[in-house]
């Protein structure tokens, strides 16, 4: 960047409006009589002093306030798009997400899962989004700290008049005894916590410098935060994902390559006692037994290499725990919770293979409704094949479908085989069903019992990524209080040709700087500087 060489003899960055050491306006800056905008100090910024090359251009862009509240605009706007119905991580397990969404929200459910917003926060244009937001952030930060901390850094005691006078707070006056008064000025600064500079006879307080850090102390806890948020999408580093598991059974634990095993030993439920005159009231009112408790009484296993070529790995236990609510079971990284349940889900079910001429039986099957055999042999040339099974049964336009792989309302196609119908014959069977679609049968498939078991809902959850987010937050609110509970004020008390100036600044709450001016200057028949903004729009206000 080239430089601009002011009368004070300091060197200033091409696109300066206020020299960085004297003040002094610079350029057709100096000709204008407006207050000076201090927001950067009037300090070079290269959004603004270079605009040619495609760099450039990309800085100038990101760099923009209003492309950054805009880019903000749309990720909100995206980001309320993904809670007009739950995402698919909510959705209940086992359930195709094409049907689901279309079952259950119809037409809408549809467009919805189609457009790809049952997965928005994962897709790719949307971490493009959070991307842009951070680019943004960092560079409009980068575009103003560096300029903004040079000239605060450089700048002098001795202010050229040009400076002073064309501060909101503005006075001068004739004053005789001017050390006496500085000395009961700077008495009253240090009292009022100011730290003081002074330079040929002029003083400069100043108070609270760090609160202009404040919005760049936000913008790092911003971008460690967008940061967390991005890492979430990183394999190993966030993991929010459940299981179902029967009662009695082993599962793999997903996202762990197999290496570990929970099972479900017993699951436990208890609910308030109805006899006890504390919850009476709020049974009544939920029409119903509420659950006091539920648990898993779970246990962990890890695979082993037993080191045998092909032999199979071993199951090791390592763990027995009660998985309740808010107290996990924790292990290498994971976490497991409980999260649902549900009573008495279908297990298996029963059936046998009749004569419907003469009620005669020839055997039963058991079929287990979790991993149903695909033939059941019930010996002397009799056996039955399950030709399609619909876990949870429905009619989709005329056409047998399933809405899940649960088993809330199993239903089997059955091919029978006998010495008498070596050909086959075909039973659609379900709860109170028994259909023969095919035509008159020899034989049926007549239902006989089922067993249900208990089903536990454990959510796994492994978070990296929780650390950066809170370090984020807590950096973004020190920078939020920072910015709003205290204000970077300076007053400039200065001779210049037989004149005594009083000029001051404040980033924010300029009657609080008054005051303090009124209170320093109290004694010292120095008349306090004037407000020339207020001058300013009380002379629109005649003119108008």
């Amino acid at each position: 960047m080239s430089q601009i060489k002011c009368e004070c003899g300091h060197l200033n960055q091409e696109g300066t409006q206020v020299c960085e050491a004297c003040g002094n306006p610079i350029g057709e800056y100096n000709e204008s009589t407006k207050l000076l905008d201090m927001k950067y100090e009037g300090v070079a910024r290269r959004s603004q002093t270079y605009t040619t090359t495609m760099i450039d251009k990309v800085w100038m862009f990101f760099s923009s306030v209003k492309v950054g509240i805009w880019i903000i605009v749309i990720t909100l706007i995206a980001s309320s798009l993904g809670t007009i119905y739950p995402q698919e991580m909510y959705i209940p397990g086992g359930v195709s997400p094409t049907e689901h969404y279309e079952a259950e929200y119809g037409f809408t459910g549809k467009l919805y899962y189609e457009l790809g917003l049952h997965n928005l926060y994962g897709t790719w244009w949307y971490m493009l989004l959070v991307a842009a937001l951070g680019v943004s952030i960092l560079i409009a930060s980068i575009d103003r700290f560096f300029p903004l901390y040079r000239a605060l850094k450089n700048q002098r005691v001795s202010k050229h008049r040009n400076f002073l006078k064309r501060q909101r707070l503005y006075g001068y006056t004739e004053v005789n005894h001017v050390d006496e008064k500085l000395q009961t000025i700077n008495k009253k600064l240090k009292q009022k916590k100011y730290k003081i500079r002074e330079e040929n006879g002029n003083v400069l307080a100043e108070k609270n410098r760090f609160a202009r850090w404040g919005p760049y102390v936000n913008h790092i806890g911003l971008i460690i935060f967008l940061i967390g948020c991005m890492l979430r999408y990183f394999p190993g580093m966030y993991v929010d994902d459940h299981m179902w598991i029967r009662e009695g059974e082993t599962a793999e634990v997903p996202h762990t390559d197999g290496q570990f095993h929970v099972e479900n030993e017993q699951f436990i439920i208890e609910v308030y006692d109805e006899e006890n005159e504390l919850y009476r009231e709020a049974l009544n009112r939920a029409e119903g037994a509420i659950a006091s408790n539920y648990q898993t009484n779970a246990v962990l296993y890890e695979r082993q290499d037993t080191g045998i070529i092909g032999d199979n790995a071993e199951l090791v236990e390592i763990e027995r725990y009660p998985i309740r609510v808010n107290e996990p079971l924790t292990f290498s990284g994971f976490s497991l919770y409980q999260m649902d349940y549900k009573l008495n889900e279908l297990s298996s079910m029963s059936f046998t293979l009749e004569n419907k001429e003469t009620g005669e039986q020839f055997g039963q099957l058991d079929v287990d409704l979790s991993s149903p055999q695909a033939v059941y042999d019930l010996g002397e040339g009799y056996y039955v094949e399950i030709r399609e099974y619909f876990q949870d049964f429905y009619l989709n336009n005329n056409v047998p479908s399933t809405r899940s792989n649960v088993p809330n309302n199993p239903v089997f196609i059955f091919d029978m085989y006998t010495p008498d119908t070596p050909e086959g014959e075909v039973s659609f069977v379900g709860i109170q069903t028994n259909l023969e679609p095919l035509g008159e049968n020899e034989y049926k498939m007549s239902f006989v019992d089922l067993e249900t078991n208990h089903v536990t809902a454990l959510v796994l959850r492994k978070d990296y990524t929780f650390p950066l987010l809170i370090i984020g937050g807590v950096i973004f609110m020190i920078g939020l209080i920072q910015g709003s509970y205290w204000a970077h004020r300076r007053i400039w008390f200065q001779q210049i040709d037989n004149e005594f100036i009083i000029a001051g600044h404040t980033n924010k709450n300029y009657l609080s700087l008054r005051k303090d001016i009124d209170e320093i200057l109290e004694g010292t028949t120095i008349p306090s500087p004037v407000d020339q903004l207020e001058n300013e729009e009380e002379e629109k206000e005649i003119t108008n």
